[in-house]
């Protein structure tokens, strides 16, 4: 295969991020110490307000993903797939949680409705929901200081696997652009409340 032409939705993700990365400094190198971001790191009001905006979602997929298993309308793969999905997003979850500490702001209320009991509702909304969050964090990466890109750049990449892998079981392409959009923070909350995913 040509390599020039092997490029893949979580590679490219990678390399924008990691891009980014680079240009704050390198933070793409510092580890993940059991979901902990290195405690020199040092928190400004812009990387509380972004980090919060990626909880936001990130809480929002755990809960979606935890209210389908509930319901145990999901069999086979969609149930795997939520699963070990919602472990992931639960880890995504305490990492952003353990960076921002005490200024992390509450879960949000949620209302998943039909989309949680209902298989073809629930890969619709899945899909919809990953590739939210891939496009704030692409949208907002940039935007961070040096240990606020630390803190995401493990992140971003799994998310693309995730909505990969649920795109394949839709029976839609896994990577149907050679990029993807950034998406504001104002328009990703308003799409979110008019699905009625939060309120």
């Amino acid at each position: 295969m040509d390599r020039h032409k092997a490029w893949t939705r979580g590679r490219l993700l990678r390399v924008a991020i990691g891009g980014g990365a680079v240009v704050a400094g390198g933070a793409a190198t510092a580890s993940w110490n059991g979901g902990r971001a290195p405690v020199a790191a040092q928190k400004d009001d812009r990387d509380v307000e972004i980090l919060n905006f990626f909880l936001l979602l990130e809480r929002l997929q755990e809960g979606f993903y935890r209210e389908a298993l509930r319901a145990g309308q999901l069999e086979g793969d969609l149930r795997r797939f939520a699963r070990t999905v919602g472990a992931q997003e639960s880890q995504h979850v305490a990492r952003l949680s353990d960076r921002l500490g005490d200024q992390a702001e509450p879960r949000p209320k949620t209302e998943f409705g039909d989309a949680v009991t209902d298989p073809e509702r629930f890969r619709t909304a899945a899909i919809e929901l990953e590739e939210t969050a891939i496009s704030a964090y692409i949208a907002q990466a940039a935007n961070l200081s040096r240990a606020g890109v630390a803190a995401i750049v493990p992140l971003v990449s799994v998310e693309a696997r995730q909505v990969a892998w649920m795109r394949d079981l839709a029976g839609v392409s896994p990577a149907p652009d050679a990029a993807d959009r950034a998406r504001g923070r104002e328009a990703i909350v308003a799409k979110l409340r008019e699905g009625g995913f939060i309120s």
